[in-house]
């Protein structure tokens, strides 16, 4: 896959593709990057990318010039092009899915109150955004984005890495334990000490049914659970409390 990401603050984006499982996938050309910094084009000696909004408000809004011609150098009307912003569609691990297969994904780091509509009517295939809440920068919120992607294309992580991580299979994930045994006063949970393969899959799977109904219950209202599913989480229902779907 090759990502295009248009910044005005490159230096924010460059240690991200520099370090930890995305600069291997990098060394791997696995992933390749641009960074294209959109005050380059600009065309005024104050190299100016933002100007008031049209009907009056606080802050300033991108503006349209300098963003489209750095679009239009990365061929981006022929791409998929991406824009991180609170009034985006939330993103999910079924989205991160669809998009780690696309071959060559384009994103625009948003600031201020935002870039001109001209740009996203003209450019922009998905809005997103990471969550109910504002951030400063479009530089965080685009990386999270990427970040949910790039690792699930194939050769950055091991599938059996994958498979058991939250979303993955609607719940979230088990509890994991390591090394020492006993810390704090707290031991791992003597089944996964014990070597038996089926009763640790029984555990986990308990297990990621309990956090999911603890942290995320809205999710099990969508969750495809099996029988055997349904029956540990009436267990849990009866002792922790209730979930309308299966009372």
């Amino acid at each position: 896959m090759h990502i295009d990401i248009l910044t005005l603050f490159p230096d924010m984006v460059e240690n991200f593709f520099t370090n930890s499982i995305m600069s291997k996938a990098v060394e791997k050309n696995i992933v390749t990057y641009s960074i294209i910094n959109w005050r380059d084009f600009t065309s005024d000696r104050h190299h100016t990318c933002d100007d008031v909004p049209y009907g009056g408000g606080a802050g300033m809004v991108i503006k349209p010039e300098p963003l489209s011609k750095a679009l239009d150098s990365v061929s981006a009307k022929d791409k998929r092009v991406i824009y991180a912003t609170p009034s985006g569609k939330l993103l999910n691990q079924k989205m991160a899915y669809e998009l780690s297969k696309e071959d060559h994904l384009v994103f625009i780091c948003g600031h201020y109150e935002g870039i001109d509509q001209r740009v996203i009517d003209e450019y922009v295939d998905d809005e997103i955004s990471i969550g109910d809440y504002v951030i400063s920068s479009g530089e965080n919120s685009t990386l999270v984005i990427i970040d949910a992607i790039y690792r699930l294309i194939d050769g950055v992580i091991s599938s059996d890495s994958l498979e058991d991580e939250s979303f993955t299979g609607e719940l979230l994930e088990y509890p994991q334990y390591t090394r020492p045994e006993r810390y704090c006063n707290n031991s791992v949970p003597e089944v996964l000490l014990s070597g038996h393969h089926d009763r640790i899959a029984t555990w986990r799977d308990f297990r990621r049914l309990e956090k999911t109904m603890l942290s995320r219950p809205e999710v099990l209202d969508s969750a495809s659970l099996d029988t055997e599913e349904r029956r540990k989480l009436i267990e849990l229902l009866d002792n922790k409390g209730t979930c309308q779907k299966w009372t």
